[in-house]
């Protein structure tokens, strides 16, 4: 499989030996395993990896006794924790660990934002650097095969594969590890309910969310899918998008979409693989994939800003409000080229100070390289 570079590495090469863990987050397959395993390979004997979910290794990783995983790694430098979510107190040993021997960098990874950073955040509070680690970016891909990107998604192992087995790639990774970690850590009490909320928000991606429909239509409470929804976006599945607005009475309040992180699995499960140019809802596809790879883009370089969408209750909307310490840009997205948009016009005369940008196919690389 080919080695794509990976843009966040160089920010996390900078944060090394400075005293703290670093931790990566991400979800599964996205390739935090072959990024970490490069970090440490100039470090040549001085660094070495370890998978968490090995029993030897579980074994040195004992709460309030550091002097095990000492004795595991003392003669490194560096060494990465792989799958660090799977051991039950991990925030507390590698606190520990820290404060006993700074000396050992630490890179810990995990596969699930509401277990690994919910371990190791409250022990762990000034002693870490936390980096997300997407699928690959538009830029790290560098190809112009945009409808291969809309089809099958951006996960490393997909991208690399050739045309006949991406599918049964997607497939697997949809049927083996999509959910993985939620029912291994998180008590899923209708989990035929979870897996057709998967389905039904995948096939209504880029529309704004009624939970009470959901319910309605899942036969469940409300509060079971707001649970749901919330743990498929700890699970890095999704991505809520919610409404933006400054109090103007035209403006809709307290409402989001949802998108999903890669377009192969949102594909996959909606049962909807079929190439952008012959599909109808191509817009809504299109929307999706430039929403995520901004977010990607920005975060890759070291840039946090607010996502929003825009709507008002006569029907203007923008895709895409990106807040960056006072800034607005405000981004509409069309599969196909066109010159303008009646929503542009009337958001720039309500936020005259935004800047305003209609991005397509043709433009595309510019607002993410």
């Amino acid at each position: 499989m080919p080695i794509y570079q990976r843009e966040i590495r160089k920010r996390i090469e900078e944060k090394l030996f400075q005293g703290k863990i670093i931790v990566v987050l991400g979800p599964r397959q996205s390739g935090k395993t072959t990024l970490s395993k490069a970090i440490i390979e100039p470090f040549k004997e001085k660094g070495q990896y370890f998978n968490c979910e090995l029993l030897d290794i579980r074994n040195h990783l004992v709460p309030r006794q550091p002097e095990l995983l000492y004795q595991k790694v003392k003669d490194y430098k560096i060494v990465v924790l792989d799958e660090a979510q799977t051991v039950e107190n991990i925030g507390l040993i590698l606190k520990n660990f820290t404060d006993t021997y700074p000396q050992i960098q630490i890179i810990a990874t995990g596969s699930s934002s509401f277990d690994l950073a919910n371990k190791i955040n409250e022990p762990m509070t000034g002693r870490t650097y936390e980096f997300m680690l997407y699928p690959l970016s538009y830029k790290e891909i560098d190809s112009e095969n945009l409808n291969d990107m809309l089809t099958f998604g951006m996960y490393p192992g997909i991208v690399s594969a050739n045309l006949n087995d991406k599918l049964d790639r997607l497939q697997n990774i949809a049927t083996n590890y999509l959910y993985k970690d939620i029912f291994n850590f998180e008590q899923i009490r209708k989990p035929v309910v979870f897996e057709k909320l998967a389905i039904t928000l995948a096939r209504e991606v880029g529309s704004q969310i009624s939970t009470d429909r959901l319910a309605k239509i899942l036969d469940t409470n409300k509060a079971t899918i707001e649970r749901y929804i919330a743990l498929l976006e700890q699970a890095f599945i999704v991505k809520r998008l919610y409404s933006f607005s400054r109090n103007l009475t035209s403006e809709i309040k307290k409402s989001y979409k949802i998108y999903f992180l890669d377009l192969g699995l949102r594909n996959v499960l909606a049962q909807d693989v079929i190439s952008p140019e012959i599909r109808k809802d191509n817009g809504k596809i299109f929307e999706n994939f430039f929403i995520i790879e901004r977010l990607k883009f920005m975060q890759n370089n070291g840039h946090y800003p607010s996502h929003y969408f825009w709507r008002t209750y006569d029907k203007n909307e923008i895709d895409l409000v990106e807040l960056n310490e006072g800034n607005i840009k405000a981004f509409e997205c069309k599969f196909s080229k066109e010159n303008k948009t009646s929503s542009l016009h009337k958001f720039i005369l309500i936020y005259k100070e935004a800047k305003t940008h209609l991005v397509n196919k043709e433009n595309l690389a510019e607002f993410l390289k």
